[in-house]
């Protein structure tokens, strides 16, 4: 009797050390797969859900939006507020705000975006904005806005010509020109009523 209790015992402890070592490895492989998600990724599960976050820029801002749409290296975010949307390079976001259980939701293993917004950088935005004639509001780093239309745009920075917010790009309306390299943008604002890349 007494050792069939112990080798119960032992069978016991064997099963228990082996959920142990495999909760462990579990452990590990979720800190190993964790390791690998991008802040990209984070915000397409964040378009996926349509979730409302609060997005802290380089420039001070805080935008409370809704990720519309992820390209290459920026989103696009449809303002709460009516504000209109915004395109805003992945580099320029200081912090992000969100629900818990999106939180959570966005560090599961994402929804897969298409081929082409993962080619689709912020120059190829900006060079969409160049084809609709829009005008925008480009918010630089260090708390500047620039109002104008894009002209041109490089493969690392765009041709503003300003002119006051919300006329229409005329001869006379413009007040000069900018050459504005793209690691200084905070975010470009379109109004309301233009459509965004959705990435």
């Amino acid at each position: 009797m007494r050792w069939d209790r112990f080798f119960d015992d032992l069978e016991d402890q064997l099963a228990s050390e082996w959920e142990a070592e495999r909760a462990a490895l579990d452990t590990e492989a979720e800190r190993l797969r964790l390791s690998r998600v991008s802040l990209r990724e984070r915000l397409l599960s964040f378009a996926a859900d349509r979730a409302s976050v609060t997005v802290a820029l380089v420039d001070g801002a805080r935008l409370h939006a809704t990720v519309a749409g992820v390209g290459a290296d920026w989103f696009s975010a449809l303002e709460g507020d009516g504000g209109g949307a915004a395109l805003v390079p992945l580099a320029a976001i200081t912090e992000l705000a969100a629900f818990h259980a999106d939180l959570l939701r966005s560090a599961r293993p994402a929804p897969q975006g298409s081929a082409l917004a993962e080619k689709m950088t912020f120059g190829f935005a900006m060079r969409d904005l160049v084809r609709r004639r829009v005008a925008v509001g480009v918010h630089l780093h260090a708390g500047r806005l620039l109002h104008g239309t894009v002209d041109r745009a490089g493969a690392d920075h765009l041709d503003l010509a300003l002119h006051d917010a919300g006329s229409a790009r005329r001869a006379a309306a413009i007040t000069g020109y900018r050459i504005v390299p793209y690691g200084t943008i905070a975010r470009v604002q379109v109004d309301a009523t233009t459509p965004v890349p959705l990435g």
